[in-house]
């Protein structure tokens, strides 16, 4: 009987990723290219011979390249693989989330916020799509977990692999290892050592240390050697590629958290501003509660805003995966919050300091099951669809949209026979959403973003007037790497490369695709005119 509710929670998580079925994201597309790469014995890159690290997650892409191995080398169905990682990968990290609830005395909020997980459009439509973003928030639920259940070396390999999931996971490791540091000060003081510093580098556990920088050292050692440097490039492109307005990342944040559960789409848009100031309440409340209950869960507690702050100073361009890592943590403050909200009021009962509150009132319990269970799951489901207006035809988070990659599927197939005329020559094809067209022609691929073309930086910052929305291509990389193809949207180059006369002197029209995405008239496929 007590394995119910995990077993339950665990098959509602794989159900909701297995059924919509891959609607794979293009940045997805990126990684699965490398890891085929590597199969193919081409190496750890993009194109052949260009010793790029465009994808930021390493780790994935070698977990991808290890299961592909086993699955079909070279011809490994990358999409699927990625499908069932992830949705495995987010099945555990709900029974994660539900064992953290018990260990805070709440096996009731450890129950909605991992059933909130498996069916959360943000947790599923990054999942379905390929994306590392499952298994980089099983790895830092993981080492929190590990953490505050005092496994601190498993931690640290943990903390390790998900540094080189995603390098943003710095903002939790920092927390993490600041307060197992201060742990081993507070014990070296207790054993009234009077060399405190001295005392501190011998507590030091060599275990756990080794756990954490075997794994980073050796990839760090790889990546200097090997790209010149373990930054991963495409972190570099982005912060130049795209034009944005300075407070723009700010916005978008304050947008996400004050609609953790897709109130918006039940209350409407008004809701986004009247639910962050209530969510910013329950959180505190739930912090309160939960650091009381485990004072070494503070940098999990702490984790979302520190997110908040970081992506708000840096001002990226906010991708929705972005969104997802800080989720878990701020939808289980908030429903510990929530949960001592209406058990308080309905019995009266102060807050007991060590966290473990028991409501003896039926109506406290009812009311509590409602606003921590029923209600965020209710309005989570809100932002699924039986039936998608585009791709597979099955329930899918709204989210879920991938139409754009099925456009550069069909430009694939267009281009596929075009570079034939090459007569051996290997093409190149120039695009600014280079996955999907990489993955399924294998042509070299120029970035125009820059991502995994290293020569596309120096054209970068553009003009502002080159720009109709955050992104355009710029017209003088074209001019001078003279691709043999180009796909790109045309509102990518309405003010800057559609205008450039040299540029239709050097290029035809193939094909134009119709779509209005981002307002674009059209996706246009061009070849060079000396191809005949």
């Amino acid at each position: 009987m007590p394995y119910i509710l995990p077993l339950f929670i665990f098959a509602v998580a794989l159900a909701a990723r297995i059924v919509p079925g891959p609607r794979t994201i293009d940045d997805s597309y990126i990684t699965f290219r490398y890891a085929r790469n590597i199969l193919a014995g081409i190496g750890f890159v993009y194109n052949p011979g260009e010793h790029v690290l465009g994808t930021t997650t390493p780790f994935y892409t070698l977990l991808l390249t290890i299961i592909g191995f086993f699955t079909g080398g070279i011809r490994a169905p990358f999409p699927q693989i990625a499908l069932y990682i992830n949705a495995f990968a987010d099945a555990i990290t709900c029974l994660l989330l539900f064992k953290i609830g018990r260990k805070l005395g709440s096996s009731r909020v450890g129950f909605g916020t991992a059933l909130v997980w498996a069916i959360a459009p943000y947790s599923v439509t990054f999942a379905i799509g390929g994306l590392e973003t499952s298994v980089y928030v099983l790895l830092l639920t993981g080492m929190i977990a590990a953490h505050i259940f005092e496994r601190y070396k498993l931690g640290a390999f943990l903390a390790a692999l998900s540094l080189l999931t995603r390098p943003d996971a710095l903002i939790l490791i920092g927390p993490l290892f600041i307060d197992r540091a201060i742990q081993i000060f507070l014990k070296t003081q207790e054993t009234q050592n009077k060399k405190i510093v001295a005392g501190f580098i011998q507590a030091l556990p060599v275990s756990e240390i080794f756990s954490f920088l075997f794994p980073t050292v050796l990839w760090f050692s790889f990546a200097m050697i090997y790209f010149g440097s373990p930054i991963p490039h495409s972190m570099a492109a982005k912060t130049i590629a795209y034009r944005l307005a300075p407070d723009s990342a700010f916005i978008r944040l304050i947008q996400h958290y004050g609609t953790p559960f897709l109130g918006y789409l039940t209350f409407g848009i008004p809701w986004i501003g009247i639910g962050f100031v209530i969510y910013f309440f329950l959180f505190l409340l739930g912090a309160r509660r939960a650091i009381q209950s485990s004072r070494h869960i503070w940098p999990w507690v702490v984790y979302p805003w520190l997110y908040f702050a970081v992506f708000a100073i840096a001002n990226p361009l906010i991708f929705r995966w972005y969104l997802t890592p800080l989720l878990p943590s701020y939808i289980f403050t908030i429903l510990l919050g929530a949960d001592k909200v209406f058990t308080d009021l309905i019995t009266g009962k102060a807050f007991k300091s060590t966290g473990k509150f028991s409501a003896s009132s039926g109506l406290a319990n009812g009311l509590a099951i409602l606003f921590v269970i029923f209600i965020p799951v209710s309005l989570s489901l809100r932002g699924w669809t039986i039936t998608p207006d585009h791709g597979l035809n099955k329930p899918a988070p709204e989210m879920a949209w991938y139409q754009l990659e099925l456009l550069y599927h069909q430009a694939a197939e267009i281009v596929a026979p075009e570079a034939q005329k090459l007569d051996g020559h290997s093409p190149v094809l120039a695009a600014g959403d280079v996955g999907v067209l990489g993955y399924y022609t294998n042509d070299t691929i120029l970035d125009t973003v820059g991502l995994n073309s290293s020569l596309s930086l120096k054209y970068y910052p553009l003009d502002p007037k080159f720009y109709t929305i955050n992104y355009a291509i710029p017209p003088q990389l074209i001019l001078d790497a003279l691709p043999d193809y180009i796909v790109i949207l045309e509102v990518y180059g309405r003010e800057g490369l559609l205008k450039n006369p040299t540029f239709w002197q050097d290029y035809r029209l193939v094909q134009r695709i119709p779509t209005d995405i981002y307002g674009s008239d059209g996706m246009l496929i061009f070849a060079r005119k000396a191809i005949s």
